[in-house]
């Protein structure tokens, strides 16, 4: 699982870490860790501490070459410092809830120390009483969700018992020039994408002599799709959201995941279609509020291109955008038409040239590359996470949420799947949606329409109030008779 100490970024990484140079595009995740109780704080930074010494990258800082000559990469920072990386805090008052999502948002907003590696984790205790949270802040060219989720057995446990762990040694650095290997390092790449555009072509013509017809219209499909890819987007479709800003709200929503399969299945539809009627319902509302309809909406959509062998530390999605249905009432009928966008997104001829695409996108200033992100009206995801209750250091994980990087949308959307719950965190740009708690309460809305698809047996889960955890934690009276407490 070691990642190779000098390795260069792939061009979409370092387009993201290029384009933060406006701070309105940063690519921070942070993720909140529910506990039941406090962990074990020296196995806990003892597992932290052996997790970045076997993911290498959890070891490394970024080095940029001079005057972005070319693509910066990983190094070993040999200043390594454990204790800077992993703290440990009391919740502040009112210590509830709402205390450690405000601890969250303030790493959302708050940009990375460059001269060290990405990553941070703060040890929330004293959380209404004896509860606590681990609050984890990731930049995006690290990992992505799915690389999160492979990440999970360096971490966790499947019982309170902690299970012992071999340490593993640390990395060191075998690093040699930056930009003389910077330099090297393009022109192999650039010869690459030259190669393979090449290999494409020779392949194109007996398919053209074959059959001319198909083969113009693939080529035309596959420029269209390049071209939909990289066009700047000039206004977000919301006439209410059109405004971007640097402050940020978190919040959550979370439903029983077997609901929202029942009411997918119920319109024939999948998971993620169910998710994204629910959002755009909850959107149709909010709008509605504000005295205005709208249509569709432009969404980010991240799409994996990971593959089985793809290290964990890594990040392989890419974004893709096309617009969704709002205005349709009928959530199942919603479903169906947002499932024919999702599909042509995940099979759009620009895919496979992501790279290359990305490549040429580092070659051009911030401002023009990153009007291809912003004015996206919100960006969804979700996530498959384990189905079965997670350890961490002695204490039971009874919630997991992450909150994505807005990246130019006026709200990001994820959903974290997790022992039978759906945790979706959102993360708003408070500059586009100026009444957040509106928001999230037409959010709960669409997704009980949706929910309603499927006749589920429990409502949608109520909102926290102060004082209190999210509703995703179950009491022990409510856990399976043989399930470890």
């Amino acid at each position: 699982m070691h990642a190779n100490d000098g390795e260069f970024m792939r061009a979409s990484d370092a387009f993201s870490w290029y384009q933060e140079n406006d701070p309105a595009l940063r690519a921070t995740i942070v993720s909140i860790i529910w506990l039941d109780s406090s962990p074990d704080w020296d196995e806990l930074r003892a597992r932290l501490d052996n997790a970045s010494r076997q993911i290498v990258r959890f070891r490394e800082r970024v080095e940029e070459p001079p005057a972005r000559l070319s693509t910066p990469r990983f190094i070993i920072d040999e200043h390594f410092d454990i204790t800077w990386h992993v703290r440990r805090v009391q919740a502040p008052s009112p210590a509830n809830a709402s205390a450690v999502l405000e601890i969250a948002r303030t790493d959302a907003m708050t940009s990375f120390d460059r001269v060290r590696p990405l990553w941070k984790a703060t040890l929330v205790e004293g959380v209404d009483g004896d509860r606590a949270a681990l609050v984890m802040k990731v930049h995006h060219s690290l990992t992505d969700g799915m690389g999160a989720m492979k990440l999970a057995p360096l971490l966790f446990d499947l019982s309170r018992t902690t299970t012992h762990r071999d340490e593993a040694s640390a990395p060191k650095s075998d690093r040699h020039g930056l930009l003389p290997a910077s330099i090297a390092n393009d022109v192999v790449q650039t010869a690459r994408l030259v190669a393979s555009t090449a290999k494409s072509a020779v392949g194109a013509g007996p398919r053209f002599v074959r059959n001319p017809v198909t083969s113009v219209r693939n080529a035309v499909g596959t420029v269209t799709s390049i071209a939909e890819t990289v066009a700047p987007v000039s206004n977000a479709l919301s006439p209410i959201m059109q405004e971007r800003g640097l402050s940020r709200s978190l919040d959550l929503v979370t439903v029983d995941l077997a609901d929202l399969k029942r009411a997918a299945k119920a319109a024939d539809a999948t998971l993620n279609d169910a998710f994204l009627a629910a959002v755009t319902g909850g959107l149709r509302r909010y709008h509605e509020q504000h005295g205005t309809t709208v249509d569709e909406l432009r969404v980010t959509m991240p799409v994996s291109i990971r593959k089985e062998d793809d290290p964990a530390a890594s990040n392989r999605i890419t974004l893709m955008r096309f617009r969704l249905p709002v205005a349709d009432v009928n959530p199942a009928s919603r479903m169906h038409k947002i499932d024919k966008q999702a599909r042509r997104a995940r099979n759009a001829r620009s895919l496979p040239f992501t790279n290359a695409i990305a490549f040429g996108l580092d070659l051009l200033p911030t401002a023009v590359a990153g009007s291809m992100l912003k004015r996206v009206d919100f960006l969804a995801s979700d996530v498959y996470g384990p189905q079965f209750p997670l350890y961490l250091a002695g204490a039971k994980v009874t919630a997991y949420t992450a909150f994505g990087p807005t990246m130019g949308c006026a709200a990001n959307l994820t959903l974290l799947s997790y022992d039978g719950a759906c945790h979706v965190g959102l993360t708003i740009d408070e500059a586009a949606v100026t009444d957040p708690n509106m928001y999230v309460e037409c959010l709960r809305a669409g997704f009980a329409e949706v929910l309603a698809l499927g006749k589920p047996e429990k409502p949608i889960r109520r909102p926290i109030a102060d004082g209190e955890y999210p509703s995703s934690y179950r009491s022990p009276n409510d856990l399976p008779a043989d399930a470890e407490k």
